[in-house]
């Protein structure tokens, strides 16, 4: 078995690194005002990604945290590869992060209401496509609205998208453990990588993750800023079972 990438998150909202609950605008969590120090540190403790959401530009279309993006791609330094999504809806948008040292960059909504969008702009820089869902239902505009697709529809349309970045959304920022079973239809279903979000509380729940055969990531936010592990835990874990 090989090491199953971990992707320590940070969702930024009014510059601020917070986490929602169930995606609720209205239920944040602030977990600190310096997201750059804070990737810093995850790259430090052997991170090999770092998973940044911009929660303004999901909701609004407004890249108002693109500086902060830029900022932690830069303190990054090559030393952990950086994924950025949260109101990528253009090609310019795509362009621009790639250019402010993202190395790939997750297309959600606009990726569901425009496939081959995703297939143009992996042209210009690796694509995860994320898929965020309600009982299989995907959500659209910062899980503010149903798209009227299934999760299981979706992973056939998107062949040149470089992961499936698919988040439960009643289990994100509830630290009720992941959809493990829903994860390994996923992961049978498509070739494409797929990197599980949403329910992550414990080491336990990395293993679980990590027993799915093919499984390619594993995000996780809140129980990082909860204190259930840390990203060094979380490493080693992960590499105890390789």
């Amino acid at each position: 078995m090989s090491i199953i990438d971990l992707y320590p998150a940070i969702d930024l909202l009014r510059g601020r690194v917070v986490r929602l609950t169930k995606g609720d605008y209205d239920a944040e969590t602030v977990y600190g005002d310096d997201p750059v120090s804070i990737a810093e540190s995850f790259a430090d403790a052997g991170a090999p990604w770092v998973h940044v959401v911009d929660l303004d530009a999901a909701r609004s279309g407004d890249p108002v945290n693109r500086p902060v993006v830029a900022a932690i791609a830069a303190t990054l330094g090559g030393r952990a590869s950086l994924q950025n999504g949260g109101g990528v809806r253009t090609l310019a948008d795509a362009r621009a992060l790639a250019d402010a040292g993202v190395d790939r960059v997750v297309m959600g909504s606009a990726a569901v209401h425009n496939p081959e969008l995703v297939q143009q702009a992996s042209e210009i820089v690796s694509v995860a496509v994320g898929l965020d869902h309600r009982d299989g239902d995907l959500a659209v505009h910062g899980w503010t609205e149903a798209s009227g697709v299934r999760l299981d529809d979706a992973l056939d349309l998107f062949p040149t998208a470089a992961a499936f970045v698919i988040t439960d959304i009643s289990r994100d920022g509830m630290l009720t453990g992941p959809d493990v079973a829903g994860l390994s239809r996923a992961v049978v279903a498509t070739e494409i990588p797929v990197i599980a979000s949403g329910g992550v509380s414990s080491i336990d729940d990395l293993v679980a993750l990590a027993a799915i055969p093919n499984l390619g990531g594993i995000i996780t936010g809140k129980a990082i800023y909860e204190g259930r592990f840390t990203v060094t835990e979380a490493l080693a874990a992960l590499r105890e079972l390789d």
